[in-house]
C-alpha cells in the first residue's frame, strides 16, 4: 500500500474525519504518539536484525523510554518549526494523569511533549519529516540505531 493509502483506507473503512491537530487534546496526540514512535522503532529493530525476541524488547524498551525521548527532544530543538514547538510545549505542558516509575518529572514531561509532536506529525499525514525527526534526534543524542 502507497504512503498515505492506509490512513485514506482506514478512514474510509471506519467512516473517520479528518480533523485539525489542534481540536486533539496535547495527552491525546502523546498516547498515539506513543504507539507510533514504538512502532517506528521496533520496526526498525526487527527490519535490521531478525534476532530473539527478548534481545528486540531490551533495545526497543532502552529506546523508547521517557529519558530517551527527553534526550531526543532537547537534541531536536534547534531543527523544529515554529508550529512543531507549539505542539511540543502543548504536550510539555499538559498535566498528565500519571508519571514515569523510571524517569523524573522533568524527562516525562519532555517524554510527553516528543510523543505529541510524532502524534501530531502522524496525523497530519506527514509521515517523512516525523521519520526524519526520529532518526535525526536518535543521532544527534547518542541513541542511533
Amino acid at each position: 500500500m502507497e504512503e498515505g493509502m492506509m490512513e485514506e483506507y482506514l478512514a474510509e473503512r471506519f467512516g473517520l474525519q479528518r480533523r485539525a491537530w489542534d481540536q486533539y487534546s496535547p495527552l491525546t496526540l502523546a498516547y498515539i504518539g506513543d504507539a507510533v514512535y514504538d512502532l517506528i522503532i521496533r520496526s526498525v529493530l526487527v527490519k535490521r536484525a531478525n534476532c530473539q525476541t527478548g534481545k528486540l524488547h531490551l533495545r526497543a524498551s532502552s529506546l523508547v523510554k521517557a529519558g530517551t525521548q527527553a534526550e531526543m527532544i532537547t537534541a531536536l530543538q534547534p531543527h523544529l518549526t515554529e508550529e512543531e514547538q507549539g505542539v511540543y510545549r502543548r504536550g510539555h505542558n499538559a498535566k498528565p494523569y500519571n508519571t514515569a516509575k523510571n524517569a523524573t518529572r522533568r524527562e516525562y514531561l519532555e517524554a510527553t511533549g516528543f510523543e505529541a509532536l510524532i502524534g501530531y506529525l502522524y496525523l497530519n499525514g506527514d509521515h517523512q519529516r516525523m521519520i526524519d525527526l526520529v532518526k535525526l534526534g536518535l543521532e544527534e543524542s547518542g541513541h542511533a540505531l
